[in-house]
């Protein structure tokens, strides 16, 4: 006997933008750019997708505003400086003066991270050569701490070029 759902000619009805959207919300805080994304992907038209985009914004569901936030609080949390996180925020779509207000409301002391963070990696022993404190130096500098920062905390010379404000 054959089961009636296992039929391939009962297809079930696509799912609209909005409810595919919600779903995605309901699992973690997504920015509009990335919601956007992943609507098209899932071969939504742009048209459906943007209104499903501005009705999750009226309710409240999806804001980009609240999505920076989390996205701080949670990369702080890992580890990462503040150069990271520009260029992460900046991908989703956000503008700089947006991202600027994000990492000054985060109130994070971006020294004592990036100390936190070599001792997670290297301990408390102190580098043995300065090949050992360059090393530390590039480490913290791919995670995205400004070279003043990485200086700072490992008295080592560091490039300014690719200094930014903390």
């Amino acid at each position: 006997m054959k089961r009636r759902d296992s039929n391939p000619d009962d297809k079930k009805p696509k799912r609209s933008a909005y409810d595919k959207a919600l779903g995605l919300l309901a699992r973690r805080e997504h920015s509009r750019r990335e919601l956007g994304l992943k609507l098209r992907q899932g071969g939504y038209e742009g048209d459906e997708a943007g209104a499903a985009l501005d009705r999750l914004g009226e309710q409240q569901y999806q804001d980009d505003d609240r999505f920076a936030e989390v996205l701080v609080r949670s990369r702080v949390g890992q580890g990462y400086g503040p150069q990271r996180l520009r260029a992460e925020l900046k991908s989703h779509g956000l503008s700089d003066a947006r991202i600027r207000e994000c990492l000054d409301q985060a109130e994070v002391d971006w020294n004592a991270s990036a100390a936190t963070q070599l001792h997670r990696r290297y301990g408390t022993k102190p580098p043995a050569d300065p090949s050992e404190r360059a090393k530390r130096a590039q480490f913290l500098l791919r995670r995205g701490f400004s070279a003043a920062t990485v200086r700072s905390v490992t008295h080592a010379e560091v490039d300014d070029a690719a200094d930014g404000d903390d």
